[in-house]
């Protein structure tokens, strides 16, 4: 892997691109720490740290991939959360609305309308999540322990408008860094902004563990790291490749066809989208009481049951595994669609070998992504409560760092990027031949 960056940046074309890559993420990086304008960054700093160390933030899956912005309320305290939301929405919105999977199947043109309703949603999430965040923290719930006047000295009208501005300006900022990098850099854009939101988190984690746990508990939780991160990259790289024989037509005086080819089935086919929507599910709970009288019976009974705390719940644990289980069949239902592929393949002559073309291929296709996506599933669950179990056999907090979407997201664009890169580096040597 050394070998294969030092002759990427020896490639010019291959090195102005990971340079402008770079130099994206670290402008990212810096507004992490621009405060927004009406905010006491002092009193910001030392309420951030008085939450990091009660836990269980009600916002703690925004302000993971904001890297940790959102508790320092700058100008990137939303992160790529609103992207992600309305890229979600977009999609799903695709099964109930007829004209969206028509724009779907209309190729580049039909994808450039949808990315820009994309945007559109963006920027009104944002506007409500701005909202939300700036009441809460004039509220006293976003920082319960500290008080309001002096996170925020001016309240105005105009003030808090502007703090609103900010954030949704920022928001289309990152969007914007986003796409530049995808067109412009390697990799996936949007991605590499969460993979570095989530990895700036790792060495606060791993030194706060350190010196709270003491030297053994830390080389047990790297211990712990290098055995997980095994297994994550061994299953999902892990496919099930159902083979597809294409029948030869003659055409004219032209023989087209007679190629062999595959499907590719991953064994985590829905990626990390279940965790997110699970943890965002359940988030929602714990912000609308939030609002509520921490004395009132609902409140406590939210708080006890339905609340990642520094306790272990059974019964959020149970809860949440389920979700996480749920959305992986319920996403790779839409994003896997058996009917589709059977008819393209009955339509230019493709079939499974021994299977019949048309319905019966459908059948075939969805027992086989049902059988592959189970243990996908549960591998989902298993990684999910990672934090849990550190929780009660290392002692650690919630926050562990190897857990749920942190480390599912890290690997993930990690391997992606170094596969581009690879083989942008394959395809230079092969031009070079050529010339």
């Amino acid at each position: 892997m050394t070998n294969a960056f030092i002759r990427a940046f020896r490639t010019p074309e291959l090195r102005n691109k990971l340079l402008f890559t770079l130099g994206l993420l670290a402008v990212y990086r810096l507004g992490v720490f621009v405060p927004t304008p009406g905010i006491d960054y002092t009193s910001v700093t030392r309420c951030a740290d008085m939450a990091l160390d009660a836990g269980g933030n009600v916002l703690g899956m925004i302000n993971l991939f904001s890297g940790g912005a959102l508790l320092q309320l700058s100008i990137f305290a939303l992160g790529v959360m609103p992207y992600i939301t309305a890229s979600i929405i977009i999609q799903l919105l695709r099964v109930v609305i007829p004209r969206f999977e028509a724009l779907h199947k209309e190729g580049q043109s039909g994808t450039n309308t949808l990315t820009q309703y994309t945007r559109y949603l963006t920027i009104g999430l944002a506007i409500l999540q701005s909202t939300t965040i700036i009441t809460l923290v004039r509220s006293g719930n976003f920082f319960p322990n500290c008080d309001p006047r002096s996170l925020m000295p001016d309240q105005g009208i105009l003030a808090l408008l502007l703090m609103v501005l900010t954030m949704t300006v920022g928001t289309v900022l990152i969007m914007w860094m986003g796409e530049l990098i995808t067109e412009r850099g390697v990799g996936n854009g949007m991605s590499l902004l969460i993979f570095t939101s989530i990895a700036a988190s790792f060495p606060t984690a791993f030194g706060q563990i350190f010196q709270l746990k003491g030297g053994l508990t830390f080389a047990l939780v790297v211990l712990v790291a290098l055995v997980v991160m095994i297994g994550i990259i061994f299953v999902e790289q892990s496919q099930r490749r159902i083979p597809v024989q294409y029948a030869k037509r003659m055409v004219g005086r032209r023989m087209y066809g007679g190629a062999s080819t595959y499907i590719p089935i991953k064994v985590n086919q829905a990626g990390v989208i279940p965790v997110i929507f699970a943890s965002s599910i359940l988030a929602v709970p714990q912000l609308i009481a939030s609002f509520g009288d921490p004395t009132a019976g609902w409140v406590q009974w939210i708080n006890a049951h339905l609340v990642q705390s520094a306790t272990f719940s059974w019964s959020y644990t149970l809860l949440y595994v389920a979700m996480i289980i749920f959305f992986a069949f319920f996403y790779t239902s839409i994003t896997f669609n058996a009917e589709e592929i059977a008819d393209n393949m009955k339509k230019y002559g493709g079939f499974v070998p021994g299977v019949r073309a048309g319905k019966p291929t459908e059948r075939y296709l969805q027992y086989v992504i049902n059988r592959i996506q189970t243990p996908g599933a549960l591998y989902l669950g298993i990684i999910a409560l990672i934090p849990m179990l550190a929780l009660v056999f290392l002692g650690t907090s919630q926050d562990f760092p190897l857990g749920g979407a942190s480390i599912l997201i890290v690997i993930g664009v990690g391997l992606d990027t170094v596969k581009q890169i690879d083989a942008k580096l394959q395809q230079h040597h092969y031009e070079g031949i050529l010339r």
